[in-house]
């Protein structure tokens, strides 16, 4: 499973540990992905989507409805 937020599309960002001595070593940093429920009234269903903090403040602000027909705009499946 892939650890990238729906909405956003968020994925994992990639860089150095940087020690004292400066020896760097590969590390990564995930994005905040959480699998959440929403219900959608216009099919009177739920939906699950993995959302990032940022994505669920997107859909607070615009609403669920518009988030999801932006989504299959750029034909995902949901």
């Amino acid at each position: 499973m892939s650890n990238k937020c729906d909405v956003t599309g968020r994925q994992p960002a990639f860089g150095n540990n940087i020690s004292h001595s400066h020896r760097k070593t590969r590390r990564r940093w995930n994005p905040n992905v959480h699998k959440h429920r929403f219900w959608l009234p216009s099919e009177k269903r739920w939906i699950t989507l993995r959302v990032s903090a940022k994505g669920l403040k997107t859909i607070n602000k615009h609403g669920i409805e518009r988030v999801v027909a932006r989504l299959r705009q750029q034909g995902k499946k949901i």
